[in-house]
């Protein structure tokens, strides 16, 4: 087996976030749930909430994109494959995160659908609501896929986001059986309840297979996919049917479960929570390279912890700071 060349491969939406601040009468006159994700399947429906946004600010996002762009800000090689189209929002992302350090070349898509966008709305508490267009990105065809890149990175990445179209979830299968072919592991992100409210079955299915080594989870994830109303119910649930489960709590910090190690961490200080858009994906960013570095999981915790810190304390999914060397005084 040879040596990876990448700490992680993500396959994951490819997508340009737009965020601006809302309050909660907005929210609920949009008819939908705070702080939840919901689809919007046309681009018209799309443009009608578009022009009820007040103003925004256009950053490139994507679950698995934001993690790893986090991974390159702490110095970690890695790489992303996801769909755009051939559009200026599709310039925009791929421009932004081959900028960040990360190794992109999916080929673009011609024609209709557009790229992918997020329209994100910030209440005064920091909860994000999304409304997403999954456009391109949900005609990733398991043809587009690097197979010797996928097969170079040490661990693939896959967002539970990216499970809902039938295109690049036959895709992100064939890239399951083509990182385990050659000793890789692999690891996904729930993402959402909804997600899970949609294709908890197919989860399910995936680890019960055996397919997945890293589960990443929140809180009311873990619940719903165990179908526990307990916590710990939900841990004791799953535990030993992963290699290695990590579970954020918000404010409540994070646990990992491996083998009979259980670790927990409390939640970063932080000065003002300002938009809690990518956290998660920023707490993954930082346990996965910490991982990669063969730190233990209490360290690896804690840098997660640090990393979706930062984030929160300002909008996008993008850290604003140098996570690189915050990593260090932190952790040393």
């Amino acid at each position: 087996m040879t040596s990876p060349t990448y700490e992680v491969v993500a396959i994951g939406n490819a997508i340009v976030d737009i965020l601006a601040q809302a309050d909660d009468a907005f929210i609920e006159e949009i008819g939908v749930a705070k702080g939840s994700m919901q689809l919007m399947f046309s681009p018209e429906e799309a443009d009608a909430l578009y022009a009820k946004m007040g103003p925004g600010r256009e950053v490139s996002g994507g679950s698995a994109a934001n993690t790893v762009a986090g991974i390159a800000a702490l110095g970690g090689k890695c790489a992303f494959i996801g769909q755009v189209a051939d559009d200026q929002l599709g310039q925009v992302f791929g421009h932004d995160i081959r900028a960040a350090g990360v190794h992109f070349d999916t080929a673009v898509r011609p024609g209709q659908p557009t790229t992918a966008r997020c329209l994100i709305f910030v209440t005064p508490d920091g909860q994000r609501t999304m409304n997403t267009f999954l456009g391109a990105s949900q005609f990733l065809p398991a043809s587009a896929l690097d197979l010797d890149l996928i097969a170079s990175g040490a661990i693939l990445y896959l967002e539970g986001y990216l499970w809902d179209p039938e295109e690049p979830r036959a895709a992100m299968r064939k890239a399951i059986d083509v990182a385990r072919a050659n000793g890789r592991k692999v690891a996904f992100t729930l993402s959402d309840v909804f997600c899970i409210s949609r294709h908890g079955d197919d989860f399910r299915k995936l680890i019960a297979e055996g397919l997945i080594d890293i589960l990443f989870a929140n809180e009311n994830e873990l619940l719903a996919l165990c179908e526990h109303e307990s916590f710990e119910d939900a841990v004791q649930h799953i535990h030993g049917k992963v290699p290695l489960l990590v579970v954020t709590r918000s404010e409540k910090g994070a646990i990992a479960l491996q083998g009979d190690e259980r670790v927990e961490v409390g939640a970063e200080p932080i000065e003002k929570l300002v938009d809690t858009t990518g956290a998660g994906d920023m707490f993954a960013a930082g346990f996965l390279h910490a991982q990669a570095q063969g730190r233990s999981l209490e360290e690896s915790l804690r840098l997660g912890a640090i990393c979706a810190a930062e984030i929160i304390q300002h909008y996008g999914a993008r850290a604003e700071v140098d996570l690189k060397k915050l990593a260090a005084q932190k952790l040393g």
